[in-house]
C-alpha cells in the first residue's frame, strides 16, 4: 500500500508564505487601480498620461543603480517587483489619503497647508515606504543578507513612490496648472521646469531618505539580538523621517522668510553630504559579500567541498568576471551559465554559514532548515562545477584533497604541493571525495 504524502513543516511554512505573498500582490493591484482613479480624477486623464511619460524616464536609471549594488547575490525578481510596486501604489495611496486629510484639518484650524509637508508627510510616507521591505524581511528573511539588500529593497520602494508622486507634480502642478493658466505651450514649459527640479536636482531624495530605514533593516537581518532586530529598523526609520522633514522644511522657511538662498544652503549643507556619505557606504558594502566568502568558506575548503582557487575566485567582482571568462573559454556559453550559478550558490552558502555562526537560526526548526539549505547548496555547487572543471588544456591535472594539491607533472608523476598563500583564478582543480557531511557550527 502506498503511504500518504505528508507536508513537512518547512513545506507548510513555504506554502503559507506563498499565500501571504499572493495576498500582498492582490492588495497592491487593488491599490494600483485605486491610485490610477485618484490621479485621473484630480488632474485629468491627459495630465496623468503626460505626467506618467515624464515620471517614468528616470526610473530605469535609478533601478539599474540599485541592481548594480546587488551583483554578488541578486535578489529574486518577484520580491524586487513587490518592493517597487508597494512603494508605487500602496505607499502613495496611503500617503495621499493621510496628507489630504491633514491638509483639510490644518485649513480648518487656520494653519498653513505647507506645514503638512513638514509635520505629516515625512512620517506617513517613510512609514509606508518601509512597510513593504519590512514585510519581505519577515516573510523571506533568508533573502535579506545584510545592509546592501536593505538599501536595495527600500531604495526600489522609494523609487516607485517617487515615480507616482512625480506624476502628480509633473502632470498636475506642472503641465495641467500651466495649461489652465495660459495654454498648452506654457503647460509644456512648466512641465520641463518641474522635471528639471524634481528629477535632475532632487530625484535622489526619496531613495536617499528611505535608505536609512534600509540600513536599519539590514542590520536587523544579520543580528541574533532581539533588541537590535527591533531597535535598528526603528532607528533607521526615525533618521529617514528626520531627513525627510528637514528637507521639506527648507522650502517652507524660504517661502516664509523670502530668502530663497535657504534652499541652496540647505541643499549644500544637508543633501550633498548625506548623499555622498550614503554613496560611499554603499560602494564599501558592495564588496561585503565578496569579502564574506573569503572569511566564511575556508571551512568547506578544509573539508574538501571547495578548493582554494574557488574561494579566491569569489572574493571580488573582477575575479568573478575572470572566472566566467575562463569558463566561457573552456566550456562555452553553458560554462558561463554554470559558473554564474556556482558563484551565486557559493555566496548564498557563505551567507548561510555566517548566519549559523552568528546564531541567526537559534530555534531547532530554523537550524534544521538551515542545515538542509546547506546540503542543497553544496549539492548545487558540485553540479555546477561539473560543467567546467578539469577542461582547461593549458592547466595540468590537479586534485585538491582538503589539505594540499596533487599535481600531475609533465613526467607523468603526481606530486603533492601546498596551497599558495594567494590562490589564483581560474578554477581548474578537481576535488577529492569530501568528508561526510555535518552542518553544525563546529563543522570540520
Amino acid at each position: 500500500m502506498t503511504q500518504p504524502m505528508i507536508a513537512t513543516p518547512a513545506e507548510e511554512r513555504r506554502g503559507w508564505r506563498v499565500l501571504v505573498l499572493l495576498g500582498v500582490i492582490l492588495f497592491i493591484a487593488l491599490c494600483a487601480i485605486t491610485m490610477s482613479i485618484v490621479l485621473g480624477w484630480n488632474i485629468g486623464v491627459q495630465a496623468t498620461v503626460i505626467g506618467l511619460a515624464a515620471a517614468i524616464l528616470p526610473v530605469p536609471v535609478l533601478v539599474a543603480c540599485f541592481l548594480w549594488l546587488d551583483r554578488y547575490e541578486p535578489e529574486p525578481a518577484k520580491l524586487l517587483a513587490v518592493a517597487f510596486t508597494w512603494g508605487a501604489f500602496v505607499a502613495t495611496l496611503a500617503a495621499y489619503g493621510v496628507n489630504s486629510f491633514a491638509a483639510d484639518r490644518f485649513a480648518q484650524w487656520g494653519l498653513p497647508e505647507s506645514l503638512v509637508a513638514v509635520l505629516v508627510a515625512p512620517f506617513i510616507e517613510e512609514t509606508m515606504k518601509a512597510l513593504g521591505p519590512a514585510l519581505i524581511l519577515v516573510l523571506y528573511r533568508r533573502e535579506f543578507s545584510g545592509i546592501t539588500d536593505g538599501i536595495v529593497y527600500c531604495g526600489l520602494s522609494a523609487v516607485g513612490f517617487a515615480m507616482v508622486e512625480n506624476i502628480l507634480y509633473l502632470g498636475g502642478h506642472g503641465y495641467a496648472a500651466g495649461r489652465e493658466e495660459v495654454g498648452p505651450a506654457f503647460g509644456a514649459q512648466m512641465l520641463i521646469l518641474t522635471f528639471i527640479v524634481r528629477i535632475f536636482l532632487t530625484g535622489f531624495a526619496h531613495p536617499l531618505f528611505t535608505s536609512m530605514t534600509g540600513i536599519g533593516l539590514g542590520i536587523a537581518a544579520r543580528s541574533a539580538d532581539r533588541w537590535v532586530r527591533v531597535c535598528a529598523p526603528l532607528a533607521g526609520l526615525l533618521v529617514a523621517m528626520m531627513l525627510h522633514g528637514t528637507w521639506n522644511l527648507l522650502p517652507t522657511l524660504a517661502l516664509a522668510t523670502g530668502q530663497e538662498l535657504i534652499l541652496l544652503y540647505g541643499y549644500i549643507a544637508l543633501m550633498v553630504p548625506v548623499f555622498f556619505g550614503v554613496l560611499g557606504l554603499t560602494i564599501w558594502l558592495r564588496g561585503f559579500e565578496g569579502r564574506l566568502t573569503e572569511r566564511a568558506l575556508p571551512i568547506y575548503v578544509q573539508a574538501g567541498w571547495l578548493s582554494p582557487p574557488e574561494v579566491a575566485a569569489l572574493g571580488s567582482l573582477a575575479r568573478r568576471h575572470a572566472a566566467r571568462q575562463w569558463a566561457r573559454r573552456v566550456a562555452g556559453p553553458d560554462g558561463v551559465k554554470a559558473m554564474r550559478g556556482f558563484q551565486f550558490a557559493a555566496t548564498r552558502l557563505a551567507l548561510l554559514r555566517d548566519g549559523l555562526e552568528r546564531g541567526l537560526d537559534s530555534r531547532p526548526v530554523d537550524r534544521g532548515r538551515a542545515e538542509r539549505d546547506e546540503q542543497r547548496l553544496l549539492a548545487e555547487i558540485s553540479t555546477y562545477r561539473q560543467a567546467f572543471v578539469g577542461r582547461d588544456p593549458q592547466v595540468p591535472p590537479a586534485l585538491w584533497d582538503g589539505e594540499r594539491y596533487e599535481v600531475m607533472f609533465p613526467d607523468g608523476v603526481r606530486r603533492p604541493l601546498p596551497a599558495p598563500e594567494d590562490p589564483v583564478v581560474p578554477i581548474p582543480v578537481v576535488l577529492a571525495p569530501p568528508r561526510p557531511y555535518y552542518g553544525g557550527p563546529g563543522y570540520r
